[in-house]
């Protein structure tokens, strides 16, 4: 039941790295050209044309990709850990989980030179044994003002009386859920690890006044915003472009106190059959030339630190000042306490 609670943390997600144990190093003599990828079923053909092409010509390898959100693909390489799967790519708190159970190679740094130009942030991740970062994304708040009737600034200034009725937040369960429990939790001026987030539950029922529902979707945020029924919303950068679709009017900040950032990492399986080929697909994924294209046709945040982008092409992504002051979450604690936070969240808001 565990797992398949924790299956539900879709984007922490959460929006991300290596694992324990280790393989036999043998299995690279076996190479075939061959690589199968788990990766995410978004923007499949432009992850072909600008990831996999440019990769499969520089190494004379055939790829093939096995697509689904994070969280489904977790379950299904849980379930069957000799499926035959050479990559996966998952979202953070789902990576740490498969980490824990013992589903990847313990990653040779030196078999992946750019993992020497990782962000701070992503290395912080990296070291940490949850694979390796190649994007990531951060929240914040998205608000009509003249619908608000205030100028917002500040995550506390959601818990503002004046906003009763105004704002959505989003599920516990998707990318966005646990941030928004570490911002509560510091808004209230409390480590979250040193309650197990009791004063983030606190704060949490001090805003429900405020509250209209919760979201699970970008696209249930965006029709909310264009019907009128909320006017500030906490939101993943990724989600802001759907929203202003949706209502031109809204203006997306990310505090200067800070956010969150969720990463999606890559990991080797411990039954790959082409570690050799893998590791050199780590390498091609974050490399400056990669992320610089994927930061312009898929709108990832890179994780290397020598990719320097554009304006028109930063544009709401977790890069620059945003991602200096993103703070990393520890989906080792939070995974411990999943169980328990879900149950607490759906007796506040879901009842």
């Amino acid at each position: 039941m565990k797992k398949m609670t924790l299956a539900l943390l879709t984007g922490i997600a959460a929006l991300t790295l290596g694992g324990c144990g280790s393989g036999d190093s043998g299995k690279d003599a076996k190479d075939d050209g061959k690589l199968v990828i788990s990766t995410f079923g978004l923007s499949e053909d432009i992850v072909k044309s600008d990831v996999m092409a440019p990769f499969e010509k520089e190494f004379s390898a055939k790829v093939t990709l096995e697509v689904g959100n994070s969280a489904d693909r977790y379950m299904k390489l849980l379930n069957n850990p000799n499926a035959a799967i050479d990559i996966i790519e998952l979202a953070q708190g789902n990576a740490v989980s498969a980490n824990e159970d013992d589903l990847f190679l313990e990653l040779d740094e030196s078999k992946i030179e750019n993992v020497a130009n990782l962000t701070d942030g992503a290395r912080e991740i990296f070291d940490a044994g949850a694979g390796v970062p190649y994007t990531l994304n951060s929240v914040g708040i998205i608000y009509n003002k003249e619908k608000a009737g205030k100028e917002i600034k500040e995550w506390a200034d959601l818990w503002d009386e004046s906003l009763k009725g105004k704002i959505s937040i989003p599920e516990i369960t998707s990318t966005a859920g646990i941030p928004m429990m570490y911002l509560a939790s510091d808004v209230a001026g409390v480590d979250i690890a040193s309650d197990n987030g009791e004063a983030a539950f606190k704060e949490i029922e001090k805003l429900s006044p405020n509250i209209v529902k919760t979201y699970s979707k970008s696209s249930d945020l965006a029709n909310m915003f264009q019907s009128g029924e909320i006017a500030v919303a906490v939101v993943s950068d990724f989600a802001v472009d759907i929203i202003k679709g949706a209502d031109e009017d809204v203006t997306y900040l990310v505090p200067e106190s800070g956010t969150y950032a969720n990463y999606n990492t890559i990991n080797i399986p411990k039954n790959s059959k082409n570690t050799d080929l893998a590791y050199k697909y780590i390498n091609h994924r974050i490399s400056q030339e990669v992320q610089t294209q994927t930061a312009s046709s898929l709108n990832e945040s890179p994780t290397n630190s020598t990719v320097e982008l554009a304006d028109d092409v930063i544009g709401n992504m977790t890069y620059g000042a945003v991602a200096d002051r993103a703070k990393n979450i520890d989906y080792t604690f939070v995974n411990k306490q999943l169980d328990s936070w879900i149950d607490q969240w759906n007796k506040l808001l879901n009842q």
